[in-house]
């Protein structure tokens, strides 16, 4: 899952994205107005949280832009404004959730994964198609209730193709989704092949049928 922090305070930023890591998430950051709407514009995220004070202009201004090219990231504004003008105007223009500073991590995760089981999985942390079985707060998976034990990226690629289940996605997508912004210095997407054999073969292992199709020349797509 893919975290964006929109954070002028670079100690709170690092604090946050480092937290946010520890619980398996791919985070970025952005400090001001100008690289985060560049961020928002260009990527989409699981996950966006969102300073409303921000060098060279507002977060309200972003959830605007958000709102007008239709992006449905989930966002949670996180701001030292405590008002209730601010938390109204802000929910009105499509934030999910706010958060006041200063807040506890434990809360943030919370908020966050929220969010995400939410808009993505309908509220639950359960994700199942068939006989696959997808716990996101355990980060397991399980085949016919036998687990399957695989890497985080393989776990992140699964989850993120369940979530997308009957579309195509590129590759350039999908290498997005499990390296950030690194994607964009990437000569060739050879690691994807790699991470998509190995969990294609212990899914097959454990008994799965092959849902994962290859669409040449495009992308994969999940489905039956």
């Amino acid at each position: 899952m893919k975290i964006l922090i929109i954070e002028d305070e670079t100690e709170l930023a690092n604090s946050m994205a480092e937290f946010l890591r520890s619980e398996n998430y791919l985070c970025e950051q952005a400090n001001d107005y100008e690289t985060a709407m560049d961020k928002v514009v260009s990527h989409d995220y699981d996950c966006i949280l969102l300073d409303i004070s921000l060098p060279g202009g507002s977060g309200l201004q972003l959830l605007q832009e958000l709102k007008r090219i239709g992006k449905t990231n989930g966002v949670i504004i996180v701001s030292a404004k405590n008002s209730i003008d601010d938390k109204v105007i802000g929910l009105n223009l499509g934030a999910d959730d706010y958060l006041a500073k200063p807040f506890h991590m434990a809360e943030l995760i919370a908020r966050v994964q929220a969010i995400i089981r939410r808009r993505q999985f309908s509220g639950s942390n359960i994700v199942e198609f068939n006989e696959i079985r997808i716990d996101t707060a355990a980060k397991s998976i399980t085949v016919h209730d036998k687990p399957v034990v695989v890497t985080r990226k393989e776990f992140d690629l699964l989850l993120f193709l369940v979530a997308n289940k009957d579309r195509v996605v590129s590759k350039n997508a999908i290498a997005e989704n499990l390296t950030g912004d690194d994607a964009d210095f990437m000569d060739n997407f050879d690691f994807i092949y790699t991470h998509m054999k190995n969990l294609k073969k212990k899914l097959a292992d454990g008994g799965c049928a092959d849902y994962i199709k290859t669409v040449y020349g495009l992308g994969y797509k999940f489905t039956a």
